[in-house]
């Protein structure tokens, strides 16, 4: 039986004060954030069609039912993100056609792309969330708290699923294709497609969004993933963004030395992320929910004393 539980969360995004930059302390993190909130309704959208093509091509009732529980979590989270988007392209319309394009261009994948590929797309980017996301999550206090609780509510809720379904995407590769030398040739075709991604939405952000609301700090984000947009990100860093201001600004280099030998190995043959290190504020934060589920989308309000 699976351990995943769908938890359909409404997050109050009604009004049209939702903030670009969510979180003014650390702007950089914003822009990660926003950009999640991009590119998470194509991406599950895509993760979501996949599965449901897999699933009668499962022979174990027990991957069945782990991959739709999956697909149910990952239909959650495009929702819940496509409302936040829709809260922001009501004061910058612009956005909308942004997150569309994101949209179409996974669309492009599903219609094109063999479902083998299309599985192990998902298992490639999947298996670097855990590494990726439990360093947000030990230093919360830092990345979350001191921004838009009804922002920072949606991508706490969000991490924490996607960790708890971190071997989701690779159960159902495995369930149907099983081939890490096939898995890992896909890797650059998956690196290509994210770059893409990257450019549309970090163009999107600083031509739908005036520099008066933030838009600027959408200069942040590398448009795309090559040498010169790395570079050019890095620039806008030090321009934008005082020395504290950083995403990983305070986190120990130990930390984050951790996360990135996390992301090589989370490629590696053999690799399952059930084993994968944890965030103890993962499972504060489950437990929570299972006592009242309300915490979820106001996490800093109902939830507090669960994070000390």
């Amino acid at each position: 039986m699976t351990d995943l539980q769908v938890r359909r969360v409404r997050f109050d995004f009604s009004r049209d004060d939702v903030p670009f930059n969510w979180q003014p302390e650390r702007p950089a993190f914003g822009m990660l954030c926003n950009l999640i909130s991009l590119f998470a309704p194509g991406f599950e959208k895509f993760i979501v069609d996949g599965t449901r093509e897999a699933i009668p091509l499962m022979r174990r009732p027990e991957d069945v039912e782990e991959a739709t529980a999956y697909l149910r979590q990952e239909a959650q989270h495009s929702a819940a993100h496509m409302s936040h988007v829709r809260a922001l392209s009501r004061r910058w319309p612009g956005l909308q056609d942004t997150m569309q394009q994101v949209i179409d261009s996974f669309d492009h994948l599903t219609a094109t792309k063999p479902l083998a590929w299309r599985l192990a797309y998902p298992a490639v980017v999947e298996a670097t969330f855990t590494p990726y996301f439990k360093v947000f999550l030990d230093h919360e206090d830092k990345l979350f708290r001191p921004g838009d609780e009804r922002v920072a509510s949606l991508f706490i809720w969000h991490f924490v699923e996607e960790i708890e379904h971190r071997s989701s995407a690779l159960l159902v590769y495995n369930a149907v294709h099983d081939s890490y030398p096939y898995r890992l040739k896909t890797i650059g075709g998956v690196v290509k497609h994210i770059s893409e991604i990257l450019s549309i939405i970090a163009t999107g952000f600083q031509e739908h969004v005036p520099p008066c609301d933030g838009g600027q700090f959408g200069r942040l984000i590398p448009n795309g993933l090559s040498f010169n947009a790395f570079r050019d990100s890095l620039k806008a860093t030090r321009e934008l963004c005082s020395p504290g201001q950083g995403t990983y600004a305070g986190v120990p280099r130990r930390e984050v030395l951790e996360m990135i030998t996390g992301l090589v190995r989370s490629q590696s043959p053999g690799h399952d992320p059930k084993y994968e290190n944890l965030p103890p504020f993962a499972g504060r934060w489950l437990k929570k929910y299972d006592e009242n589920p309300k915490v979820a989308a106001r996490w800093y309000t109902l939830g507090a004393n669960a994070i000390h």
